[in-house]
């Protein structure tokens, strides 16, 4: 799955690669989830997050929201980058298309 984080602002990316013909960025998000605050490390569950949106910020925003929609009431984040491809692992096409199509793909494992 081609991820892309050179220390640009995703953002500024945003803009550039988002012409009328280029379909929006797909940001990923990688960290783990509690389902208790101050939970134990232990006890984090990994995630992933699929999600577009305008910059980082919203990109965050929607997937702090997406993980409390589904009982996590504390995340952290560990990295965020981009998707600038369909992923080629068949077990992240179908939450790409989803997050291509507006909606938040939690994937946790």
């Amino acid at each position: 799955m081609p991820i892309r984080d050179e220390g640009n602002k995703m953002s500024d990316l945003n803009e550039i690669e988002n012409g009328e013909d280029t379909p929006p960025v797909v940001y990923l998000i990688m960290g783990r989830a509690w389902k208790e605050e101050d939970g134990e490390e232990e006890d984090g569950v990994p995630f992933h997050v699929m999600v577009t949106a305008p910059d980082d910020d919203g990109a965050v925003r929607r997937a702090v929201e997406a993980l409390g929609e589904q009982g996590y009431a504390d995340a952290a984040l560990d990295q965020l980058g981009y998707i600038t491809e369909v992923p080629e692992e068949e077990f992240f096409v179908q939450p790409y298309k989803d997050a291509l199509a507006g909606n938040v793909s939690v994937i946790t494992f």
